[in-house]
């Protein structure tokens, strides 16, 4: 075409083929002038083409601008495909990448500063945004730092936070539990604010008390929210007066500035990555950590005073749980005792000081068996640390000794015995990971070995052994949000474990024992409400069946078996710390209430030697104990039923037509 004395020629195909020759020469190394080394990969391309494409590129050439020689760029952090499709984008502008490596794409085009690939590359992602991938999608996002890209999942979270909360990656997010104590006449704010008060808390007790966020993970925090509308720590509200918030050792758990100990001090410096640690100088430098991002992203009202929240907490992704309930200084208890009219005071002169030793530490959460005439006491709590130590009692001599410790610090587990050794599965580590590890103790040996792990991390189960074979009960869920329906078998001959059918009611920390065949599942909590109901299992049809309840709600219960009978042993009812206890007759299908224990235990540890219980251990409201107390059944189990023993003083036993002791031994 001649235009204006101008030849002028459009060649359609021309840039199509120089853009191929182009790609050409740089997959054959042809006249390349820069090479990539992207983790131990090499690739060859054309600075021009390169400095045209991308601006990080260009800055890096064009400071190397001496160089007449081949330029070499290195990359230790990107995926050698994920370049390689970036490259072909610069020379051919077709961006064409596997579904699974569009984030590392996005990753390598955010460092060359391709704007545009990572705008696509973003739109993309976002279109396949769904309540399973949320989590890993906000994660990325954030790690990118692309607030368009973050939002947009946030926005999707607050939409379907409930869906998102039962998918595999929210279930492994850091998860911190609180319980708010509210007056009468108070109602918690709206959700944004509520979790706004929160956040605020926990900056609170990171850079004032000098907490760390994994230690406040670790049980659940007692918080109160004042008449002022503030959400302050349980602890100080009832300083000098704890009977008002009494609880128990993983439900509510004052907050206290503890002084670093020598675990502490070893896990802070074993731990590199401190995923979840603040910064050691939070507390001497609040302003360096308040730099680190504090997030309400949403939440939602679960049930009634129940909410689920996800939150960044000093720049972790947390979930937090949060039960609104009243002041038990307002409320009665919604499970009494019930022991008012079956008062029995032990005479003066039948009193006879007898002490027993107690245990070497306190232990809350503990496992407990008889085995070979003595009393075995493992791992729990000690409010400072989680244990792994195992102490051994001898009725005779009135003595702990110390046999081989576990080999993992476990607490919030029930321990069994079958074929002549000792059983502990899953449990709590302390850290705020529930375990599915297991092992098993030989007294001949006294040595601990490792047994198949769970399928599944759980931990407040109940362990009980039945025809041969170890029965894992109920549970937590990973996030301790609620129990679970599972149960399953462990064959030690086979070493392989079978599901077997699901409990009719969702539990944990529930008590569970063997008695005449049948498998018992007693009371627990089906998420925070304790229960009272009861199964029993039937082996020969695996089938679980709801029997008479209990008459008092517990959880973090014991039980013992003796003389076709079952004890339950203290607990936890939702406000107190029980001493109560009640008996459960299988061939009249009801249960009986009996005496009250000298002190109130939740999450105690029983076990049966001759015709005496041993209850030992647990948490009363206040303390972890390392008390011990007895009851001797002898033969006539019916008296029981109508006696109560009360205000015994400490290292005194009373003896009642000898057919019942209560000993209670101080520490």
């Amino acid at each position: 075409m001649i235009q204006n004395g101008y030849l002028i020629f459009e060649d359609e195909s021309f840039l199509d083929s120089t853009v191929a020759k182009m790609n050409a020469l740089r997959k054959n190394g042809q006249f390349c002038d820069v090479r990539l080394q992207v983790c131990g990969h090499e690739l060859m391309a054309h600075r021009a083409v390169l400095a045209c494409c991308s601006p990080y590129l260009f800055e890096i050439f064009n400071s190397d601008i001496e160089s007449h020689g081949v330029s070499h760029v290195t990359f230790e952090d990107l995926d050698p495909e994920a370049v390689e499709i970036l490259l072909n984008y610069a020379y051919t502008a077709q961006l064409k990448a596997d579904k699974e490596l569009v984030k590392e794409v996005y990753s390598a085009a955010k460092r060359f500063k391709m704007e545009r690939v990572k705008q696509i590359c973003g739109d993309y992602l976002l279109s396949k945004l769904d309540s399973q991938n949320a989590i890993s999608f906000r994660n990325f996002a954030s790690s990118m730092g692309d607030a368009r890209f973050l939002s947009q999942v946030d926005a999707f979270i607050q939409d379907h936070l409930l869906e998102v909360s039962e998918q595999e990656d929210f279930l492994k997010l850091p998860r911190l539990k609180l319980e708010v104590m509210l007056e009468d006449n108070l109602t918690l704010p709206s959700n944004g604010k509520l979790y706004s008060k929160v956040l605020n808390w926990v900056q609170r007790s990171l850079w004032e008390n000098g907490d760390h966020l994994e230690r406040l993970m670790e049980e659940v925090q007692t918080l109160y929210y004042s008449p002022d509308h503030k959400l302050v720590d349980g602890g100080l509200v009832i300083e000098g007066h704890s009977e008002v918030f009494g609880g128990e050792e993983d439900h509510l758990q004052f907050v206290q500035k503890k002084p670093v100990r020598e675990s502490d001090q070893r896990q802070m410096s074993c731990s590199s990555s401190g995923s979840l640690s603040p910064s050691n100088q939070a507390a001497n430098a609040p302003k360096q950590t308040a730099r680190r991002e504090w997030k309400y992203i949403a939440s939602e009202k679960t049930a009634s005073n129940n909410y689920l929240c996800l939150a960044v907490l000093d720049g972790v992704l947390c979930v937090i749980f949060l039960h609104g309930r009243n002041s038990p200084q307002t409320s009665p208890s919604a499970t009494p005792c019930l022991m008012k009219s079956l008062s029995f005071e032990a005479q003066p002169e039948e009193l006879e000081e007898q002490p027993l030793s107690p245990m070497h530490y306190a232990r809350s959460g503990l496992g407990t068996a008889a085995l070979n005439g003595k009393f075995i006491a493992a791992g729990g709590y000690n409010r400072e640390e989680c244990l792994r130590t195992v102490e051994c009692y001898d009725p005779k001599e009135d003595r702990w000794t110390f046999i081989a410790p576990m080999r993992t610090p476990r607490a919030r587990f029930q321990m069994a015995v079958l074929m002549g050794q000792l059983y502990v599965i899953g449990g709590s580590n302390g850290h705020s990971d529930e375990l599915s590890c297991g092992e098993k103790y030989d007294p001949r040996t006294d040595e601990w070995t490792q047994v198949p792990e769970l399928r599944t991390n759980r931990c407040n189960a109940g362990v009980c052994s039945l025809n041969n074979k170890l029965y894992v009960v109920g549970g937590s869920d990973p996030c301790g949000q609620k129990g679970l329906k599972n149960c399953d078998a462990f064959d030690p001959v086979a070493k392989t474990w079978t599901n077997c059918a699901s409990l009719n009611i969702r539990r944990h920390q529930a008590a569970v024992c063997e008695l005449d065949g049948f498998m018992y599942a007693i009371g627990g909590a089906e998420s925070w409400n304790c229960l009272n109901t009861v199964e029993r299992y039937n082996p020969e049809n695996n089938t679980w069946t709801l029997i008479a309840p209990m008459n008092v709600a517990r959880r973090g219960a014991a039980v013992a078996v003796h003389a076709g009978k079952l004890f339950v042993v203290g607990g936890f009812d939702g406000t107190h710390a029980l001493r109560c206890v009640e008996m459960y007759d299988p061939a009249r299908n009801d249960w009986k209430m009996l005496g009250s224990m000298t002190s109130s235990r939740s999450n105690a540890g029983v076990a049966m030697l001759g015709d005496t219980i041993y209850a030992v251990g647990g948490f009363d409201g206040n303390e972890f104990l390392n008390t011990v107390e007895n009851i001797s059944v002898g033969g006539n189990v019916s008296l029981l039923t109508h006696l109560k023993v009360s205000s015994l003083k400490p290292y005194s036993k009373v003896r009642v037509d000898k057919h019942l002791s209560w000993l209670f031994v101080s520490f």
